[in-house]
Parts: structure tokens; C-alpha cells; sequence
């Protein structure tokens, strides 16, 4: 099972939260240090707030932190916030479907998988806090602006 891109960037954006010294960001903080798109993060931010998962603030000195502490926040409840149709196949329109026992399989799969993710907190992926604000610190934020005499340093990826 692969998860969507939204739900990937759903966790980064908890896991940052979570481990950051200030407990709290900005769309621009975390687009630039990952390299998102700050218009995608926007998105998965305001679905992160609708779930209850953050906690935003207009304006200056705004931006948004965790709504719950990590131990209140399980993976599994992301997830199925941000992934609205686990299906692992499309069975439906299959002409094999009412003699095929994949469907019930996948299901189980699929129950197993999330029963593991319940089984987990935003706690449990963010023990080493101290590890992940070092590597977060390190993150190379925007590009410099070019002006004059200023060298352009690309963006890694």
C-alpha cells in the first residue's frame, strides 16, 4: 500500500510540529525547508486544521502549531483524515468480482495495516525530538535571492 503525497506531507508537517524547539510554523518555514509546494502545504494544512489535528492563527505572529499533544495524536487517525478511500484495488467495475476472493483479502490487508497505525502516536514517531530539531535546523530553507555580485545556490533535492 502507498500512501498519497498529500497524507506524506500531513506527517511531515505533525512530525515537524512535534519536534520543533517552538512548537509552532509557518506554510513558508516547512515549504522551505522541505521543498514542498506552499500552495499544496496550504492544502494539507487546512485539512490538518478540519481534522483537528492543528491549531492556526492569522496574522502577525501567526501560523500554526499541534491542536493535541503527540501522545493524542494517533497515525491511524491521520491517515484515514487524509486518505478517504483506503481501497488497495478497485474491485468494483471488475468482472471477476462476484467469484473473486481478493476483495476480502485486501480488506483484511488493509484492516491489519491501519490496526498497526492505531497502535501509534505522533509520540511514537517523533521519540528522538532532539535528533529530528538538529536535522530540522540543518534543513536548507529558501533559496538566496539573486542580487549583484550574490551567488545563486540551487536548492538540493
Amino acid at each position: 500500500m502507498q500512501l498519497t503525497r498529500h497524507t506524506d506531507y500531513a506527517l511531515r508537517v505533525l512530525i515537524h510540529l512535534a519536534a520543533a524547539p517552538e512548537g509552532r510554523a509557518t506554510i513558508a518555514q516547512i515549504a522551505d525547508a522541505y521543498g514542498l509546494s506552499r500552495n499544496h502545504l496550504m492544502k494539507v494544512v487546512h485539512g490538518l486544521a478540519q481534522g483537528g489535528f492543528v491549531a492556526t492563527q492569522r496574522g502577525r505572529g501567526g501560523g500554526f502549531a499541534l491542536a493535541r499533544a503527540p501522545q493524542e495524536i494517533s497515525i491511524g487517525a491521520v491517515i484515514r483524515h487524509s486518505e478517504p478511500d483506503m481501497k488497495m484495488a478497485d474491485c468494483a467495475a471488475c468482472a471477476i468480482r462476484p467469484s473473486c476472493g481478493l476483495t476480502g483479502i485486501l480488506a483484511q490487508a488493509t484492516a491489519a495495516f491501519m490496526a498497526v497505525l492505531d497502535r501509534h502516536s505522533l509520540n511514537d514517531a517523533t521519540r528522538d525530538r532532539a535528533g529530528l530539531a538538529a536535522i530540522i535546523a540543518a534543513l536548507p530553507g529558501p533559496e538566496p535571492s539573486v542580487s549583484g555580485d550574490a551567488p545563486c545556490v540551487p536548492h538540493p533535492d
